[in-house]
């Protein structure tokens, strides 16, 4: 979709061939680095392992598990029992229980009720109303799955609001060296024509005053230049702050390290921005923190038919096919009529239910809420990309003025210079005319940078940076 690659593609046209190409970083390699050697990059990929490792847990509650219970009383120089009976039990999906069992019984005073001797058994315990859809294992299980998907959405909203203040730093810290660039480049024509000046002065050609107007104006230009390398350096130090190698160390950019420059020559015309309905639509199906509203809805889905199924009574079935000695081959062939079984059902109700119908009635208060919830995010997500997209347009819009204002005033400053080289103007209407076209350089760089870093917002904003 358009809006998917949107800014996906700006990014390509400043990638250069590795991460430091030329002395270069672009704004893909430093999302790049931020994605894989952040800590906290790294800790929204550890809340996913935890959630896998809560799923492995949940799992475990269908785990087949071996019991062994041996019991042996003398006393008086009697054998009074010993029982020795291992048993394995299965848990299924279904809530429907296989176990089978050995038993080696004997002694002088058993109960009646106990078979003497080695029998064997193998049987099933049946829910046929409470947990026969779903139980406290089914519903943990369900919830964990859910819980993964959850997190993975979580992190990648840590992850966005992490690339959010990466760009931005970014992009702050590329006007700031181009800035900078734009003052030295300035200076370095100061200078020119300060030596222009003396040496004009010294053949007779100019008055004396206009050396000194000229020195101003350099150390003027000298000043800026000067706080524009401090805040270069100020932005390159917080976008660091970002930056980690894959030793997990922070990344110091130093002076050898520049941002790329090809965003200068970009034609914001030229970028494809979607419809803003386009943008809304996405964003409901995209965003994570939708999305993590709509898991936790399914969450609360799964227990609220659980605490369903504790208005049912308890009523269980449970059937042993019983068999002497400890071979199982003939228990397949024993009709279920046989002789040779246990059987029993078990049975309960709580009279009045209020356990379960307050549980339930919570369960259903949480799904409302979390509905609510969920729509007061909907819009407050659109109202965000509505914000950004405005600002997108504005800034898309005032390029041309911005450009053609630019132009002008630098025919004008060459104009001026060349009237002054013939002598027909002052060196104060140069001077004029040259902070003029540098207020405007700046401001078309300004504006420029504004609308990357707006186009990362407004992706920020939509739930998709990087």
């Amino acid at each position: 979709m358009k809006s998917k690659t949107m800014y996906k593609f700006i990014l390509l046209l400043m990638m250069p061939i590795s991460v430091f190409a030329q002395n270069t970083l672009s704004i893909s390699n430093a999302l790049e680095l931020i994605n894989q050697y952040h800590p906290i990059a790294k800790q929204a990929n550890l809340k996913v392992d935890m959630s896998n490792a809560a799923l492995l847990s949940s799992r475990g509650a269908f785990d087949p598990a071996f019991y062994v219970n041996n019991e042996r009383k003398t006393f008086d120089g009697k054998n009074y029992f010993y029982y020795s009976n291992p048993e394995l039990k299965i848990p299924t999906w279904f809530g429907v229980e296989v176990k089978a069992g050995l038993e080696n019984n004997y002694g002088d005073r058993i109960s009646g009720e106990t078979t003497l001797g080695k029998s064997s058994y193998v049987g099933v315990s049946v829910p046929l109303l409470k947990d026969l859809l779903i139980d406290k294992r089914r519903s943990d299980l369900a919830q964990s799955k859910i819980f993964v998907q959850l997190t993975k959405e979580e992190r990648q909203l840590i992850l966005n609001d992490l690339y959010l203040d990466g760009a931005s730093s970014y992009w702050q810290w590329a006007y700031a060296f181009q800035k900078q660039m734009a003052f030295s480049n300035i200076l370095k024509n100061t200078k020119d024509r300060l030596n222009f000046i003396r040496q004009s002065f010294q053949s007779g050609d100019r008055a004396a005053i206009d050396t000194v107007e000229g020195l101003l104006q350099l150390q003027n230009i000298m000043n800026l230049q000067s706080q524009a390398w401090a805040d270069q350096i100020e932005e390159q130090s917080k976008l660091s702050n970002f930056l980690w190698n894959d030793k997990l160390l922070p990344y110091e950019l130093n002076e050898t390290i520049a941002p790329d420059s090809s965003w200068l020559i970009t034609d914001l015309k030229q970028v494809q921005v979607p419809s803003l309905i386009q943008i809304i639509e996405e964003a409901n199906q995209i965003h994570p923190k939708i999305k993590m509203l709509d898991f936790k809805t399914d969450i609360l889905l799964v227990e609220k038919q659980y605490k369903a199924q504790n208005l049912l009574p308890t009523f269980r079935v449970n059937y042993n096919f019983l068999n002497k000695g400890y071979e199982f081959s003939s228990i397949t062939g024993q009709p279920l009529y046989n002789n040779n079984y246990k059987a029993g059902v078990q049975f309960g109700m709580p009279l009045f239910l209020r356990q379960a119908r307050g549980d339930l009635k919570q369960a259903k208060i949480k799904i409302a809420q979390q509905a609510e919830e969920t729509k007061q995010t909907r819009l407050e997500i659109e109202n965000k990309i509505k914000k950004y997209y405005a600002e997108l347009i504005a800034l898309k819009n005032q390029e041309g003025v911005t450009n053609n204002s630019v132009e002008n005033a630098k025919k004008l400053l060459d104009a001026e210079l060349q009237r002054f080289e013939i002598g027909e103007s002052s060196l104060f209407l140069v001077n004029n005319r040259e902070i003029k076209y540098i207020e405007l350089l700046l401001k078309s760089y300004e504006l420029k940078s504004k609308f990357f870093k707006t186009l990362v917002a407004l992706n920020w904003a939509k739930g998709s940076v990087y």
